[in-house]
């Protein structure tokens, strides 16, 4: 699937046949290492002088100059996680659309991010439906080339890094730490949720009063963030605003290309009123629509591989790190190209500009996130509790379920979004999953649980099983 490069080591002539098969503007993930580091891994033609007599018979042969190996681009990705990842997320997409939730959704395609939470070093990266890299080998056929392209869930397309699309209740932990740290909430308050959020002359329902004609009740942030509640986020981000809600989006890299080692990586947007007006030829944003982007929709529109920048910044306390698919670079004299020149190398091939806004988030604000999503996955009442209520760590997680507008016959389409990190005490890994119409986010999370079983090598020592039972799980667009 779309991954990354091939082997480190590649002959000069197998090289110069893979660069003239595929363009610099390709969007197959796969060859995209070599197409971003093709001045590290071409190396340096040599020169060989041949000396000859008037009847051409050779009297000499020396090499004038001597040809400098390629280096050795060294990947990330572990080779029995992404295995994993890939079958874990095939196999989640085709029991969402054969109904094993208990709902068929019309689900063909999605994305799997997992991330070092410390390093930002991607482990595994998976975009479904994959292709066969064979069927490029010395050019495509035609027949093939046409499979392809006119597939609708477009197989050449890394919707990791090459698809954004709004995150949903995933969003919420932005929200959250936005509205702490600019003072709109504290820890202590608590937001009566009624069922139906009544201001600015409409109505804005909580998912939860949809399902169930009652609203939460009583909630404060991390009790918001465990049961997803629509009506606090609402509330939330109405005090505080759009401008302060897209600072601590912007501040998180989501809206912005991460400078992830591979072309055609898509910025997406934050919500906000330079973006509103953009969209809509200068057009005023209202109230209401900061209501919407506070819980995750509306304008905000990101990859599976920032929300995975997100989750990880905020899993290892505050510090927003860079993905990276580039262990090392190591040139044919031993020697190691350091990572400042790595980064500053790929930002100037990939057009990233690196900035510092400055901003400072308080340790008290970011473990209010990590609590609200420990709740949500390993408490009782969590939105992804009954996947991991057995499990053998404790993981923090948080369900996600955005509207993507509707198909060609006027049904809803709802992307599924789960997110996580684990162990709760001390992260290490960050796991995103994206379904596109796969309906809720805690179907999702099974894609998550079967990637921390084999990250934490789990196989043999869990009980933690798959069970293909529909199960009844309601939860509503949020």
């Amino acid at each position: 699937s779309h991954i990354l490069g091939y082997a480190s080591q590649i002959s000069s002539e197998e090289y110069e046949s893979r660069k003239n098969t595929y363009s610099q503007n390709d969007l197959i993930g796969k060859t995209g290492i070599e197409s971003v580091f093709e001045e590290y891994l071409k190396g340096k033609n040599g020169t060989k002088q041949i000396d000859m007599d008037v009847e051409g018979t050779t009297t000499a042969e020396y090499i004038s100059e001597e040809a400098v190996a390629g280096s050795d681009v060294v990947l990330t990705i572990d080779a029995n996680l992404q295995k994993v990842t890939e079958n874990a997320l095939a196999a989640n997409i085709q029991k969402i659309a054969s109904g094993g939730f208990g709902k068929a959704y019309d689900a063909k395609a999605g994305a799997c991010v997992v991330m070092n939470v410390n390093s930002g070093e991607i482990l595994a990266m998976a975009s479904y439906p994959d292709y066969n890299p064979a069927d490029f080998v010395g050019g495509i056929s035609q027949e093939a080339w046409n499979n392809y392209t006119n597939n609708e869930a477009k197989p050449l397309v890394n919707k990791a890094i090459q698809n954004s699309y709004s995150p949903g209740s995933t969003f919420k932990m932005v929200t959250a730490i936005a509205g702490l740290e600019t003072g709109v909430i504290t820890t202590k308050e608590k937001i009566n949720d009624t069922g139906i959020y009544k201001k600015y002359n409409s109505e804005w329902k909580c998912w939860y009063y949809t399902s169930y004609h009652r609203g939460h009740g009583y909630q404060n942030v991390t009790q918001a963030l465990q049961h997803s509640c629509n009506y606090f986020f609402y509330e939330t981000g109405d005090r505080m605003g759009i401008d302060n809600l897209s600072k601590y989006a912007l501040h998180f890299g989501l809206g912005n290309k991460t400078g992830i080692e591979l072309p055609n990586e898509k910025s997406g947007a934050a919500a906000s009123k330079e973006t509103y007006a953009k969209i809509r030829n200068g057009a005023t944003m209202g109230p209401g629509d900061t209501l919407n982007a506070s819980i995750g929709q509306g304008d905000n529109n990101f990859t599976p591989m920032q929300i995975a920048k997100y989750i990880s910044s905020i899993a290892n306390g505050g510090t927003v790190v860079n993905p990276t698919i580039i262990k090392s670079v190591l040139n044919s004299d031993g020697t190691e190209v350091s990572k400042d020149e790595i980064r500053k190398y790929t930002n100037e091939k990939l057009g990233i500009v690196d900035t510092d806004d400055g901003i400072t988030i308080s340790d008290e604000s970011i473990e209010v996130a990590k609590e609200g999503m420990r709740m949500a996955a390993s408490e009782a009442g969590g939105t992804a509790y009954n996947i991991f209520k057995n499990f053998n760590i404790e993981v923090a997680g948080k369900t996600g379920s955005a509207e993507a507008g509707k198909d060609s016959n006027g049904n809803d389409l709802v992307n599924a979004w789960f997110v996580c990190f684990a162990p709760f005490d001390n992260p290490e890994v960050a796991v995103v999953v994206m379904i596109e119409n796969g309906g809720h986010g805690n179907y999702a999370a099974e894609v998550a649980r079967d990637v921390l079983i084999q990250y934490f090598g789990m196989n043999e020592s869990t009980d933690v099983d798959e069970s293909m039972e529909a199960t009844p799980f309601v939860e509503q667009i949020r």
